[in-house]
């Protein structure tokens, strides 16, 4: 009889044991669904963010993005009479068109107000030594030089165009109100054989007479003008430079 009760009961309980695997199972494969379903697509969307990432270059098909240009300069650059070259400067006001401009031609006279310089201007040839050193002495007056060697100012500029001439000590000359007038910003005029062109000055600087001629004063800018003289707080040593373009109407 104890034997018969244990069989029974060893029957009676395997069922229970073969369910309890089946549900065991069934109850796993749930929960791997629900973890599939819940965490699946995160991580399906970083393994194709990895796969970006590491493969290789796009296709010739593939859209790129359009160059972007940089804008054109205010004024156009070239060589000066030594070879070198040069960026095209920052203009506080805006160029005119050339159209505006009277055609290049030889200037005469200019009129700075602010500045009390009022002067008859004068042709002044250079000879190769004198340009290629840019060691020049224009004559002792009180007038102002045009470097006829360089630019002329006008339509068709092809330089800068220097007025050179001398401070006094001891005297009032207009070319000594240079280093206590002049300031960025200021207008003048200079009449040529062909117009008038109007001036806006652009900067007011001093250099050491010994490196004046290896400095970028030099450099081929068109419609660009510079007056040159003596700094008169330094006379022997400095010189004064006038940087101006021409001012829009």
């Amino acid at each position: 009889m104890p034997k018969e009760r244990r069989k029974h009961a060893a029957a009676r309980r395997q069922p229970w044991r073969r369910w309890n695997r089946g549900d065991l199972a069934i109850l796993l494969c749930g929960v791997l669904a629900f973890l599939s379903f819940t965490l699946g697509a995160p991580l399906l969307h970083q393994g194709h963010g990895a796969a970006a990432n590491t493969a290789g270059p796009p296709s010739s098909t593939a859209a790129s993005p359009a160059p972007v240009r940089p804008p054109a300069p205010v004024a156009a650059t070239g060589e000066t009479t030594t070879g070198r070259t040069t960026a095209a400067p920052t203009v506080a006001a805006v160029l005119p068109p050339a159209s505006v401009l009277p055609a290049a031609a030889a200037p005469v006279h200019i009129n700075y107000p602010s500045a009390d310089f009022d002067v008859t201007v004068h042709p002044l040839d250079l000879d190769s030594a004198a340009q290629s050193s840019r060691t020049i002495e224009p004559p002792a007056t009180k007038d102002g030089y045009w470097l006829t060697t360089f630019g002329v100012p006008g339509s068709g500029s092809g330089n800068t165009t220097y007025v050179i001439g001398h401070s006094w000590e001891g005297a009032d000359a207009p070319f000594n109100h240079l280093s206590s007038a002049a300031a960025a910003g200021d207008l003048f005029d200079v009449a040529t054989a062909a117009g008038t062109i109007s001036y806006r000055v652009e900067d007011v600087s001093t250099y050491d007479k010994s490196s004046l001629k290896d400095s970028p004063v030099w450099d081929m800018v068109p419609n660009r003008l510079v007056l040159i003289s003596c700094f008169t707080e330094d006379p022997w040593g400095r010189n004064v430079v006038v940087t101006a373009y021409p001012s829009a109407p």
